[in-house]
């Protein structure tokens, strides 16, 4: 068949039947990965992503349509998170409840064991007294009594407090970070991307257009998953997939 006809039957699909399809020959692979705009990627969009996610601009940095599809699949579990929290309509934004004394996290639904892999994320409500991003294994708690680092309290996760800037790991602050004289606080709706890269083990942070470092070192070869955990009561948490990091 024509590659319009095949793209045309290919947008009635869902992402398992498509996933097949492009393992049946060149054809039918090259029709579904040569252009992620096509109406294959924008008739999948549009079933799977809520309107907001796609009117407002919390998919800005995801240019193309399967790119969309990629992070709805990529972002916060439902079913991975803490009893007091909920993922809101647009499937990317974490509500933390006004719950007092707790801490409460949440994982995404897909973690990383290889390759390179860069994600967004960004406060949308006070960050209270502790708000941590980082990575965490399925291993580690996702709720903990108190107002604490929750994200970083033992060996099974890595973050950064974006309140007082400090690294957090197996219970210890292992540094400040950036690594620099006076450096700036986090500002609410402000963008930090996250680069996890499994084959340097390494987990790096970006503020805008400018690389802050690398933060983690000797991360283990198991899978990581983007985390984030949070105190304040109705404070919001944004995480939106972006794929493989950009150098330079």
């Amino acid at each position: 068949l024509p590659g319009r006809v095949l793209e045309l039957v290919f947008s009635y699909l869902e992402l398992r039947e498509l996933r097949s399809c492009a393992l049946v020959c060149k054809l039918w692979h090259r029709v579904l990965h040569g252009d992620e705009n096509s109406e294959v990627w924008r008739s999948l969009a549009a079933r799977c992503l809520a309107e907001e996610a796609l009117r407002t601009d919390i998919l800005c940095n995801v240019p193309t349509y399967k790119g969309k599809v990629r992070a709805f699949h990529h972002a916060f579990s439902t079913n991975d998170c803490s009893r007091n929290v909920y993922i809101k309509k647009n499937g990317f934004t974490l509500h933390r409840n006004p719950i007092a004394q707790s801490t409460d996290g949440a994982r995404t639904k897909i973690g990383f064991s290889e390759g390179r892999h860069a994600w967004e994320v960004w406060w949308e409500g006070p960050l209270g007294t502790v708000a941590v991003i980082g990575i965490a294994t399925k291993r580690a708690p996702m709720q903990c009594q108190g107002y604490v680092a929750l994200l970083g309290s033992d060996d099974q996760s890595w973050g950064w407090n974006l309140v007082d800037n400090n690294l957090l790991h197996n219970g210890e602050v292992n540094g400040s970070f950036p690594q620099c004289n006076n450096a700036p606080k986090y500002q609410i709706g402000e963008r930090i991307r996250v680069i996890l890269d499994m084959e340097d083990k390494t987990l790096a942070f970006e503020r805008g257009y400018e690389f802050l470092g690398v933060a983690f070192r000797g991360l283990p070869k198991v899978c990581l998953y983007p985390a984030v955990s949070a105190v304040y009561g109705n404070t919001e948490v944004t995480l939106v997939y972006l794929g493989k990091p950009l150098d330079g």
